[in-house]
């Protein structure tokens, strides 16, 4: 008889953590991404693994402009993006070089990318989220969206589901929870 009440208790320690699991969307492997600074949307790769989002681009330089740096690239997606995108650099980020990616000559186990800070719309989540440039054009998705990007988005991830919040319905006026 004295397990019961104290199962009882048990069961309502636990009551907000799961409350705090009904405010999070739940997203598939794969969802569909509008990035409303560049007019584009792109099918993203959801990766909990990796820490940051990765934009796929080429011909990447910094520049200053007013005394800042900013970035010059151009989306490596697809034929379709002649025109250079301009933003400022939020900051270099260092991403871990993988085993067979590691040049001895070099002496680096890091790769150094330049980070932007992009409005992204996936499901109905607005946020602003940071991501690094680098040319992802041999991968299938364009846009990598990491863990950091994922808790913006107070996101849950079920790799069993693909494209589950359907297409971005993001209003200019939602909430982008900065």
């Amino acid at each position: 008889m004295r397990l019961k009440p104290f199962a009882l208790l048990f069961s309502f320690s636990l009551l907000p953590g799961l409350s705090l699991a009904a405010e999070k969307t739940v997203y598939g492997l794969n969802e569909y991404v509008s990035l409303s600074d560049l007019d584009l949307e792109v099918a993203a790769k959801l990766d909990t693994g990796a820490k940051t989002a990765s934009l796929s681009a080429r011909d990447i330089e910094r520049f200053k402009r007013d005394g800042e740096t900013w970035v010059r690239f151009y989306l490596a997606i697809d034929d379709a993006h002649a025109h250079p995108i301009e933003r400022p650099l939020a900051r270099i980020s260092k991403i871990k070089r993988r085993a067979g990616d590691f040049d001895p000559e070099e002496g680096k186990t890091y790769t150094a990318r330049p980070v932007i800070e992009l409005q992204v719309c996936m499901g109905k989540a607005l946020r602003t989220i940071e991501v690094n440039l680098t040319d992802r054009s041999a991968f299938q998705f364009p846009l990598l969206i990491g863990s950091e990007a994922l808790k913006r988005l107070d996101a849950v991830v079920d790799p069993s589901l693909k494209y589950a919040a359907g297409k971005p319905g993001c209003t200019p006026d939602a909430n982008s929870a900065e």
